[in-house]
Formats: structure tokens, C-alpha cells, sequence
């Protein structure tokens, strides 16, 4: 094996470490040699990283003669290669590689609307198939990405709200939020608040526990939802079931579980809620469909064809032989396999339980995207997608030529955490999905947006590059892995613009320089939260409204970080030190989370967003800080205005606190108010806390936000 580094110290952007052979080969193959943490500073990838993720990518570098080896036949089928395997089209105009083609090289295009062409004239979107023949003999088949040059801007300003889905019950739900609470939640939404959106978790099928990892970022399929979210009532079979003692049982049985949540302060328990959907659609789904519904049924299995037949396969036999299929008998761990062929026929039923399960659940989630445009929204429900799936799921097991083998995303060391972040998420291979046009991805993107106003994407930096850690060592050990941005972002503006929709990417964090600046090239927007945005580069303080980007998501606070009345409080830095998180001494942190707040009320205060009494009843000091920085962002020019729906009762608690596991109760907190007490979807509905934050959103200007003269921040200490 190759060395793994050395003593030395990290070398400064200004002392580039001479390539050797190993750096080069990796280079060559889109693996970084070295990283920047920050401005100035370089950082060597121990060679043991580089010879590991060459070897995930199939090329082998484990010894000096390999490596040669490896370089040589890089150069050789560089030189006979005539075109890459895909290429992108912008805007329908030829690409460049076309034009250094040898002359007389001869094209055939056939588009995916069924023509053939033999020129790259002005060419139809779509994924296309592009072969060449040069005079020299030499062919090329390859994939011709034609997307438009840019995804059209929103179509106006709107406001909208940003829910974790589960943590929103209401007086039907079965122990956590579903369907059918997200259907009333964007019907009241657009018609009584005026909002133009309601943006939610990932969705995505988990993999199944004791107990499942009850976070909807590590999914066991990200190309289908979980029927956890079912509202089981409104499957259109459920008043005909037989056994109406059963359901009757079962509907019991839920609503103990509602109210041990909304009444005794018990954590949402997703295995319970699951255990009682599942025998309750059991039931339902033993109806048979009439006519009209099995030609739909029968419709949506064509349509989605094998990739629907593998996930409900790894389901039906995740419940025989357990949810790790690499632990499953060895002729079952192969997709394609006689053994797995047979099974899946010997599971039939179940595997169509399944497969009617994800159909049931698409039909719920098109029904909560009308519900919002039918009530005015002019984007509708913001669906997000994940980084990655769980190695033990459905699409690791589908799709394991796509993957990485031995492989794992995360983050390299950084100011905020420096001993990285291991995400667990098995990486895509860049090189496999060039060679496939990247068709994996591209019906993923299609699945999410068929019922999405805009597609919000998690880490969108993954697009251009991932962290990826070889198994068993630390997140420090591992390499950056480029894949092709330009492929990637012609595929999502491709599949975007054809649903209609707008795409949000989550750029919080460091994020390489020309990352945003190409996002916004083709009109993707960004993410702005408050309490990131000062201006880094000269005094450090918050940014004025007016210096914010335009093409941007602008929130006060997401799901990850403490809410805005926690903020205020200076409640999330008590909650950081009771677990153990905090970097330095309580009396430090809190002085500095101080600060912070004293430096943004300062800036309210002088802009005169701090007001007395809203809507004619008195205000507290915290709801009046929540008001102004809303009226904040509101002054900013970004396009789309958030507003985390727990921030609207005052809830204190994040619904995800990273760096723990078992020691704060992540993905399992309903929505609640500044006392902790849940509130239900119909009590949301009624809260004048929640209508007065609203007013402010939708009349800026009106009587709820009459200035009453600035008020001083340094008058109440946070």
C-alpha cells in the first residue's frame, strides 16, 4: 500500500505540494489530492484516501507499478476516445466538444420525442442519444443533455411557511402529522394567511427498525414516500373494508396514541404510529379496486416500472429476512439474481401491498399539492431531497451499481467541528452515472417533482463535489470526489422547468468559490438565514437588508438550528452546554450568543422595525423581536420569505440538535408553544400569536405594524 502522509505540516495555498504520480492519477479522476478549509490554508488528503476512493471508483493505485499502470491506460483511452459519455446542450445550441470533432465526422441524434437528426442544430430538450463516427474509424455513443439556459425567476414575492411534517398533529392524526393534516395545513395556508407556500421534510421511505432512525435524512428510498404519511381514512377503499371492529380497534388505539402526545408530553413515536397504519392498510388494501382505480393502479405500476418492483421487493423481503440486506441470504443481496426473481414471485402479495402502498401515498401527496394551488398558493408544497439514501435500504440494494462500495458521505474538519462529520450515506459514483446519463438521478428528480411547486435540495454543494470517508476510518481521512456540476445542473433545470417548478438549494456553510455564483446562473435559488448573514469579509457585523441576494430562500432559523425565541432567550445556549456540545465555558457562550442578539436588535432598532403593540393587544418584548425580524426580512430582496411554522407560537426547541443521537429527542418533538405544550393543527389555526406574525408578512405596513419609535436593545439584556 502507499504511504498514508507524513508529519508535516499543512502547506498554505501559496506551497503547492509537487504532484506525484498517485496526486496525478487521482486528479485525473476528479479525487482531490488536497482541500482548502479556508482562505490560504491547504490541506493534503492522505495518500491512503486517495488509494481507497480510486479503488470504490475501480481504478487500482494500491501499489507505485499500479499507479503507472492506471496512468497509462488513462492516457491511451483518453487519446481514442472520441466524445465523453454525456455531454449538455444549453439552451438547445450545440456544445462545444461537437466543434473539435475531426472533420467529416459523421452525427445521428435520436431525441427522445422519436426523431432523428443528423446535425446539432437547434436541438429539442431532453435526454437525447448522440453517436459519431470520425473518418478515422473511431465511434462514440453518447448522452446529449439539452436543458434551458435558466429556470424562470418565481413569479413574485411570496411568504410561506417551513413544517417538519410529522411534528404537526391535529385532532385526527395517528400519533404524528400526515397527509391529511398537510392537505388542511396548505388549503388554510394559502386562503387564510395569503401564503404562497408551505415547504416540508423529506418525505422519502425510511428503512424499517426497532426502532427505525426516525431522521428523514437518511431514507431507505428517496425516489418513493413513506406510507407512514398516509391518512389512512381517505384511502377512497377504507369504508369498505370488512372488518369494521378491527378499524374501529385500531382508531382507538390511535387516537391514545394522539393524545399521549398532545396531552402527556410523550415523544412522537413513529414505530407505533407505523405498526398501527400498517395492519389498518392491511385491511383496506384487502378490497378489492373497482375498475377505474385498477386501471390507475395498473398505470402507475407501468410508469414506474422496475424501479417500483425493486423497492416493493427489498420491502416484502426486508420483512422476512430483516431491513440490513447485506445480512440476507447471498443470492438475495443481488437485485437481479434467479434467487431474488423468485422470491419476489413467492412474496408476490406482499410485494403488491407495497407497490399499492406507494401508489396510495402519491395519490395523497398530488391531492395536498392541489389542495394549496386550488387555495391561491402561486408555488404550492417545497418537497426535500436528501443528500443520500441508507446503506442498508431499497436504492442501496436496487441501484448498487451506482453507489460507492466501502464509501461514506460526510464533511472534512472545519471551524465549527474539526474532526468532520460522517453522514453514513453511501456516495453516487460520478463515473457510473456519466456512463448511464445519468438516468437514476433523472427519475429521481422526476418522482419528487410530479407533486412539488419547487424541490428543495439538501447540501446542494453535493451537485459539483462530496466528502467521501473510506469505511472504518475518520471523516479527517477522507478526499473531495467531483462529480460533473454541469450534467447535474442541466439535468435538475431539464426536469424542473418540464414540472414547472423552482429549485432551492441549501448553500449554508462552506461552501467553493463559483458554487452559487453557477447556481444562480441557472436560476437556482439559494438559502439565506438571519442569523448567518454579516459581512464576513469587513466589520462582522449583520448584514443590512438591502446587501442580502435577491435570488434566495430568506428565513430566520431552519430545522437544524435553535428557534428564533430560543435565540432571543439565550435558551439554546443553556440546552448546548447540558448535552455536552458546547466549545467553551458556559459564562463564554453565553456572552457571545449575547452579543450576537445586541448586535441584530441594534440593527432593527435603527431601521425602526422594533414595535410596540400589535393588532391592538399588548405585546411581549420576545413576540416583538420575532415580529421585527420578519419585518427584516421582508426589507431584503429575497424573493421567498420562510417563516419556521414553530417560530409562529414561540416554541423553544430545535427539532434537530446536531451532534447528538440518543441524547436529545431528534425528528420526535410536535410543534409547541413558548410552555412546551403541543398545539394542534386547529389550535394553530386560531393562535393570535400566529395571525399577528402573519400580518406582518402580509401587510408590512398596516396598522399591526405601526412603529412606535425605536426601541432600545440594550435595555433588556438577552
Amino acid at each position: 500500500m502507499a504511504p498514508t502522509g507524513s508529519d508535516e505540516p499543512p502547506r498554505t495555498a501559496s506551497e503547492p505540494a509537487p504532484p506525484t504520480p498517485l496526486s496525478r492519477l487521482a486528479e485525473l479522476h476528479g479525487v482531490a489530492p488536497a482541500y482548502s478549509p479556508s482562505p490560504g490554508r491547504t490541506v493534503a488528503a492522505p495518500d491512503s484516501a486517495l488509494v481507497a476512493v480510486l479503488a470504490a471508483l475501480g481504478v487500482d493505485a494500491s501499489t507505485p507499478e499500479a499507479v503507472r499502470d492506471a496512468l497509462a491506460r488513462h492516457e491511451a483511452a483518453t487519446a481514442e476516445r472520441l466524445l465523453p459519455p454525456t455531454l449538455v446542450a444549453w439552451g438547445g445550441l450545440a456544445p462545444a466538444p461537437l466543434a473539435e470533432l475531426p472533420a467529416g465526422t459523421r452525427l445521428r441524434i435520436a431525441t427522445e420525442q422519436g426523431e432523428e437528426l443528423t446535425s446539432a442544430g437547434h436541438l429539442p430538450p431532453g435526454v437525447h442519444r448522440l453517436s459519431a463516427t470520425a473518418p478515422d474509424g473511431r465511434t462514440a455513443d453518447t448522452h446529449l443533455v439539452v436543458a434551458p439556459t435558466r429556470l424562470p425567476a418565481p413569479p413574485g414575492r411570496a411568504h410561506g411557511l417551513l413544517v417538519q411534517l410529522y411534528s404537526l398533529l391535529s385532532r385526527r392524526s395517528w400519533g404524528m402529522g400526515d397527509l391529511g393534516d398537510l392537505t388542511e395545513l396548505t388549503a388554510w395556508a394559502g386562503r387564510a394567511l395569503g401564503a404562497g407556500f408551505v415547504q416540508v421534510n423529506p418525505l422519502h421511505a425510511a428503512v424499517p427498525g426497532e426502532p427505525t432512525d426516525p431522521s428523514p435524512y437518511r431514507p431507505s428510498s428517496r425516489r418513493f414516500p413513506d406510507p407512514v404519511h398516509l391518512r389512512v381514512e381517505d384511502v377512497p377503499e377504507y369504508p369498505y373494508a370488512e372488518d369494521r371492529d378491527r378499524l374501529s380497534a385500531l382508531l382507538e388505539r390511535a387516537g391514545r396514541l394522539r393524545d399521549s402526545v398532545l396531552r402527556k408530553g410523550a415523544l412522537i413515536d413513529r414505530d407505533a404510529v407505523w405498526a398501527l397504519k400498517r395492519e389498518a392498510l392491511e385491511a383496506v388494501c384487502a378490497v378489492p379496486l373497482g375498475p377505474g382505480r385498477q386501471a390507475a393502479y395498473d398505470d402507475f405500476l407501468a410508469e414506474e416500472g422496475r424501479a417500483l418492483e425493486d423497492h416493493a421487493t427489498w420491502c416484502a423481503l426486508a420483512e422476512v429476512h430483516g431491513s440490513d440486506w447485506r445480512s440476507w441470504p447471498t443470492a438475495l443481496r443481488d437485485p437481479r439474481s434467479g434467487a431474488t426473481a423468485r422470491a419476489r414471485a413467492e412474496l408476490r402479495h406482499r410485494v403488491d401491498f407495497h407497490g399499492r402502498l406507494a401508489w396510495l401515498t402519491e395519490a395523497q401527496l398530488s391531492a395536498a399539492q392541489r389542495s394549496g394551488r386550488e387555495a391561491g398558493m402561486s408555488v404550492g408544497l417545497v418537497h426535500d431531497l436528501a443528500v443520500g439514501v441508507h446503506p442498508d435500504g431499497a436504492d442501496a440494494w436496487a441501484q448498487q451499481e451506482y453507489f460507492a462500495a466501502g464509501m461514506s458521505v460526510g464533511a472534512p474538519p472545519d471551524a465549527f467541528n474539526a474532526r468532520g462529520q460522517d453522514w453514513g450515506l453511501p456516495p453516487w459514483r460520478p463515473d457510473r452515472l456519466a456512463a448511464c446519463g445519468y438516468d437514476p438521478y433523472r427519475r429521481l428528480l422526476r418522482a419528487l417533482l410530479r407533486n412539488a411547486g419547487a424541490l428543495r435540495i439538501d447540501h446542494v454543494m453535493g451537485l459539483f463535489r462530496l466528502w467521501w470517508i473510506p469505511a472504518g476510518g475518520p471523516p479527517t481521512e477522507g478526499t473531495y470526489v467531483r462529480y460533473d456540476a454541469e450534467a447535474m445542473l442541466a439535468i435538475l433545470v431539464l426536469e424542473a422547468s418540464r414540472a414547472g417548478a423552482l429549485v432551492i438549494g441549501e448553500d449554508l456553510g462552506t461552501v467553493e468559490p463559483g458554487v452559487r455564483e453557477a447556481l444562480q446562473e441557472r436560476g437556482v435559488l439559494g438559502t439565506s438565514v438571519l442569523w448567518f448573514e454579516r459581512d464576513w469579509e469587513g466589520d462582522g457585523l449583520p448584514l443590512p437588508p438591502e446587501a442580502w441576494r435577491a435570488d434566495c430562500l430568506a428565513t430566520a432559523t431552519t430545522h437544524d438550528l435553535p428557534s428564533t425565541a430560543a435565540r432571543f432567550t439565550g435558551e439554546h445556549v443553556e440546552l448546548r452546554d447540558r448535552l455536552g456540545l458546547s466549545t467553551r465555558p458556559l459564562d463564554e457562550e453565553r456572552t457571545a450568543a449575547a452579543t450576537d442578539v445586541r448586535e441584530w436588535l441594534a440593527l432593527l432598532s435603527r431601521l425602526g422595525l422594533l414595535r410596540g403593540p400589535s393588532g391592538g393587544s399588548p405585546a411581549s418584548a420576545e413576540e416583538a423581536e420575532i415580529q421585527a425580524v420578519h419585518r427584516f426580512l421582508l426589507r431584503t430582496p429575497a424573493r421567498l420569505i420562510g417563516v419556521w411554522l414553530p417560530d409562529t407560537v414561540g416554541d423553544r426547541r430545535p427539532q434537530n440538535l446536531p451532534g447528538t443521537w440518543d441524547e436529545y429527542p431528534n425528528w420526535r418533538l410536535p410543534v409547541a408553544d413558548a410552555e412546551g405544550r403541543p398545539v394542534t393543527l386547529e389550535e394553530l389555526a386560531a393562535s393570535p400569536r400566529l395571525h399577528a406574525l402573519i400580518d406582518v408578512l402580509r401587510d408590512p405596513g398596516g396598522p399591526a405594524g405601526s412603529p412606535e419609535g425605536p426601541q432600545d436593545p440594550a435595555g433588556r439584556a438577552p
